[in-house]
């Protein structure tokens, strides 16, 4: 199988490097390589791999992105792959990930298993996400656990390519796209299952550099939702339990922030939304202006 690999970026040259030269040391190599980008800038001086390497650029955002890397390669490979610039994979990454598609026809998306996630924390460097990976190191049975889900995490996503037939990101979820990966791989779930692979192993760093600002993202926690609600592809009762939950987690946590997190600015983005959806004037796009 022809297996290509997504991966957009926007001012982190040197995560973006260390992961290319990781790659080189997949136990099964990827057939292509695309960093999506918004300038050379992002992703530095590039040197030749063991695989096909692509750079595209254009506006920013990680659906346009995303969707650029797909325009080059949806009717030439099998498998797309969508990384973060921050995902730090296992070696054996990829041939779980061809093993999985290859035998199993009925599965539409593959996420993996994220051993740590320095998004929920202060964020991981490089070398800590090696070691957790070979802290991991252990015999998987034949047969790995499997474990459907309603969506896949989008640091780590794969789709079979035949089963795309032109669906793209919404690129109205504009900048770093919240929630990007639920209205997407949601789409797929009438083309087959969606699952989580025990032994497609990962650690996501969590880089907190190039995100957005903390009023933004809180707008979208908010926004977002309801409009994926609106479209059908977030059930309500997922979307109203999110909002519910960065609420009381952005107003308890604005006492005390930590120092890692703009709790205040994203509480304050919770409001601007709130007001938005009461008064319905609820935009993805607004973000934007503010």
């Amino acid at each position: 199988m022809h297996i290509t690999l997504i991966i957009p970026t926007s001012g982190r040259p040197a995560v973006v490097a260390r992961l290319l030269s990781h790659l080189e040391h997949q136990t099964r190599l990827p057939d292509h390589v695309i960093v999506s980008a918004t300038t050379a800038d992002d992703i530095g001086t590039v040197r030749a791999y063991d695989f096909t390497l692509s750079c595209v650029y254009g506006a920013p955002g990680l659906c346009a992105q995303r969707n650029r890397g797909l325009s080059l390669c949806e009717a030439r490979t099998d498998i797309v792959a969508f990384l973060d610039d921050d995902f730090v994979p296992a070696d054996t990454y990829l041939a779980a990930l061809e093993r999985a598609f290859a035998q199993h026809s009925d599965y539409a998306v593959v996420t993996g298993n994220v051993l740590a996630d320095g998004a929920c924390g202060p964020g991981l460097s490089f070398d800590e996400a090696l070691a957790r990976l070979a802290s991991h190191r252990r015999l998987f049975p034949s047969v790995p656990r499997v474990e459907d889900r309603a969506g896949a995490y989008g640091c780590n996503m794969s789709v079979r390519a035949s089963l795309i037939r032109g669906l793209r990101f919404d690129e109205r979820l504009p900048l770093y796209g919240w929630q990007e990966d639920t209205d997407f791989t949601s789409q797929l779930r009438s083309r087959g299952r969606i699952v989580c692979v025990e032994d497609l192993l990962g650690v996501h760093l969590g880089v907190k550099g190039g995100r957005v600002s903390g009023v933004r993202l809180g707008y979208s926690q908010v926004v977002n939702p309801v409009y994926l609600m609106g479209k059908g592809t977030m059930t309500p009762g997922y979307g109203l339990r999110l909002i519910c939950r960065n609420l009381a987690a952005n107003t308890t946590k604005s006492l005390k922030p930590e120092p890692y997190i703009d709790r205040r600015g994203r509480l304050m983005g919770n409001l601007i939304g709130c007001v938005h959806v009461l008064t319905r004037r609820a935009d993805p796009e607004y973000i934007l202006k503010l």
